[in-house]
């Protein structure tokens, strides 16, 4: 009797300390790749038995992710995972964080102080470095080398943004590419009405063009909306863009998208989730945690569509 009440005992306390472990999930905001990046959070963490997770959305509001942050540290959360909008951010969220002794992780953005964190702090993303040169490399493939080029822009100070916009020029500068010219670019800010309304001054204002590079799939597809109103034909521009979202892949095969970048916001997340349960059991976690990238096009799409079609 003694030993079953003891092993019910033992029971109870292993139930009570899985269901314990809390995860916290800070996003700055829910377009459309970053709830797909949350999306790719939930459903890993509902693989892992005995694991809660705990989400809030800052819609933009960097003040408010701050408060919502303070809030999952005041209810005891065992690791947070956040998505912020400015890499700038992580100085606060890593004294947060750090001040209450919770492992944090960095998804989808690499905060200023990746250098400074500490050891229970981690970043799940991906090398910028490939999306921005995968996109421009084939841009570049389909001018041949040369031609005028409109650039839209995420967030000015997102990591992201700033990387991406950096490897255009980096593509451009090379021997294979000093063809192509750059002749207007402007923050967008990855939204789809904003690239919208930026492309529809440039069309107004005269701005003549070959190609449109910009940093996600969403003001890509601004911009072709933009063009399409103004009637535009999509076979005498090229467009790129970045996430390979659904909406993007169903651009492509309708002939209006030329050129996209998987960031797998499955795999991110899915990391994310990995790292976050490693370093709440004390177990050692890289620094950086790279997702690749791939190039997705009208020859390979087929891959990348959703099963049912």
């Amino acid at each position: 009797m003694r030993k079953a009440l003891l092993a019910a005992f033992v029971m109870a306390m292993c139930a009570s300390t899985a269901s314990a472990q809390t995860i916290g999930v800070s996003m700055s905001d829910l377009d459309k790749f970053r709830t797909a990046l949350l999306n790719g959070v939930l459903s890993h963490g509902k693989t892992i038995s005995g694991l809660k997770l705990v989400t809030q959305n800052a819609k933009g509001d960097n003040e408010l992710q701050k408060k919502q942050v303070q809030q999952l540290i005041a209810d005891k959360v065992d690791a947070i995972i956040v998505a912020v909008s400015d890499g700038d951010l992580g100085p606060q969220m890593t004294k947060l964080a750090g001040d209450a002794h919770i492992p944090l992780i960095y998804i989808n953005n690499v905060p200023s102080n990746l250098s400074d964190l500490p050891e229970n702090q981690v970043v799940v993303a991906s090398d910028e470095k490939e999306s921005g040169t995968l996109e421009t490399k084939e841009v570049c493939s389909l001018m041949k080398g040369k031609g005028r080029v409109v650039v839209l822009m995420g967030e000015p100070f997102h990591a992201a943004a700033r990387a991406r916009t950096q490897d255009i020029d980096d593509v451009i500068a090379t021997p294979e590419c000093k063809g192509m010219q750059v002749v207007e670019r402007q923050a967008a800010y990855w939204s789809r009405d904003y690239a919208d309304q930026q492309m529809q001054e440039w069309l107004s204002a005269g701005v003549k063009f070959d190609a449109v590079i910009a940093n996600n799939d969403e003001m890509a597809l601004g911009a072709i909306r933009a063009m399409k109103r103004n009637g535009m034909a999509m076979k005498d521009v090229i467009v790129a863009g970045v996430d390979a979202t659904d909406d993007a892949l169903a651009a492509m095969e309708a002939g209006d998208l030329d050129v996209t970048i998987l960031q797998s916001a499955v795999g991110q997340g899915a990391t994310a989730v990995d790292a976050a349960i490693k370093l709440m059991n004390d177990q050692q976690v890289p620094r950086v945690n790279n997702v690749p990238f791939e190039l997705v096009t009208p020859q390979n799409i087929a891959q990348y569509l959703p099963k049912s079609q």
